[in-house]
C-alpha cells in the first residue's frame, strides 16, 4: 500500500522523483524504488514524506483506496458523508464525528459561519476555552505594557 500512496500523493501534488528526492535528502532512484515497490522507506523517511505530503504516517503506510473510495486526506481532515437537513432545520452528525470529538447527548454545540467558507460546528466549551485563553493573553499583554 505505500508505495501506491507515494505514487498518488507524488503525483496529486504534482511533484516529479527528482523534486521529492531534494526535498527529502535522498536519491531518485530510492522514490522509484519505494514507488515500485523493489524498497520501502525507513520510518524516518515515512516521517518526512508524511510531513511533505500533509497526511499522517498511519495513512501514508496503511490507508487503501479500496477501502475508503476516497484519495488519502489531508492530516486532521475529515469527511463524514452527507447529512440532510430536516424539516425543522435539524441534521444528525454522524457517529465517527461524534466519537472523534467526543460529542455526547446534552452537549451544547456553537454553529459559526462564514458566507464565503460556510458553517463550523464547535463544542461551546472548547470555544469558551478559546476565548479564555485570548482574554488571558490580552490581559497579560495590557500588564507588560
Amino acid at each position: 500500500m505505500i508505495s501506491t500512496n507515494l505514487r498518488k500523493l507524488r503525483k496529486v501534488r504534482r511533484y516529479t522523483q527528482e523534486e521529492v528526492a531534494d526535498k527529502i535528502g535522498v536519491s531518485r532512484q530510492a522514490v522509484a524504488k519505494w514507488e515500485n515497490a523493489e524498497t520501502v522507506p525507513d520510518i524516518n523517511n515515512c516521517m518526512i514524506l508524511a510531513e511533505l505530503y500533509g497526511v499522517t504516517l498511519d495513512d501514508l503506510v496503511n490507508y487503501s483506496e479500496d477501502k475508503e473510495k476516497i484519495g488519502i486526506p489531508p492530516k486532521g481532515k475529515h469527511i463524514y458523508g452527507l447529512v440532510k437537513v430536516g424539516e425543522r432545520g435539524q441534521i444528525v452528525i454522524p457517529k465517527k464525528a461524534r466519537e472523534i470529538f467526543n460529542i455526547y447527548p446534552g452537549d451544547s454545540l456553537l454553529v459559526l459561519g462564514d458566507e464565503a467558507q460556510g458553517i463550523a460546528i464547535v463544542k461551546n466549551e472548547n470555544f469558551l476555552q478559546f476565548a479564555r485563553e485570548i482574554f488571558n493573553v490580552q490581559e497579560y499583554k495590557e500588564e507588560d505594557e
